[in-house]
């Protein structure tokens, strides 16, 4: 096995805690501001728009902090897709995805633990700002509309065909508001 191909380990666990800290964090600051400063019952509340700022906070920040090391994906479903793109390495998809549910579950534990410090708090009627469709779904929306944004962003997704000659620009525009480029950290592998 030449050289190159050989697993750094120590460039490899850096990685994967970069991504457990950012998907920790991405649950911390999005999820939890959903749960805690969102919602009518509190006085306040920063509504949709404050959660969305929240996440998009998180990513940001994380993707600053941590993104050179990792490339800073802190979702499963980041990572599946690029893979799916032939954009990210299939040997390292299970490690990425290991990492980010942990870094997600003490993140959602995190929120737990601070959301019962609420009299009125109940993990079992409220959730940790769990969505989906039907009740479950802050507008109300049935299955089918779940289903059709779902298909649709995912063929949207599949469907990317940036001219990469273009370079620097072809990148996706987070990593460029960041300064940070994928191949850089790509090459420390």
């Amino acid at each position: 096995m030449p050289e190159s191909d050989r697993p750094r380990p120590v460039a490899n666990a850096r990685r994967l805690a970069a991504e457990a800290f950012g998907s920790f964090w991405l649950v911390v600051g999005g999820c939890g501001a959903a749960v805690l400063a969102a919602g009518a019952a509190v006085p306040g509340s920063i509504g949709p728009l404050g959660v969305s700022l929240a996440f998009g906070r998180t990513v940001f920040t994380m993707a600053f902090a941590v993104g050179f090391i990792s490339g800073g994906h802190f979702n499963p479903a980041v990572g599946v897709g690029l893979f799916a793109a032939g954009r990210f390495p299939a040997r390292d998809l299970p490690g990425y995805i290991a990492a980010q549910l942990v870094g997600a579950t003490l993140g959602a534990a995190a929120v737990a633990l601070l959301a019962a410090g609420q009299p009125a708090f109940d993990l079992a009627t409220g959730g940790l700002a769990a969505n989906g469709y039907g009740a479950h779904s802050p507008g109300g929306y049935g299955l089918t509309s779940a289903f059709v944004v779902g298909l649709a962003s995912r063929w949207l997704f599949a469907h990317d065909r940036r001219d990469q000659s273009l370079g620097p620009i072809s990148d996706m525009p987070i990593e460029r508001m960041v300064g940070h480029d994928r191949r850089a950290a790509e090459a420390q592998r």
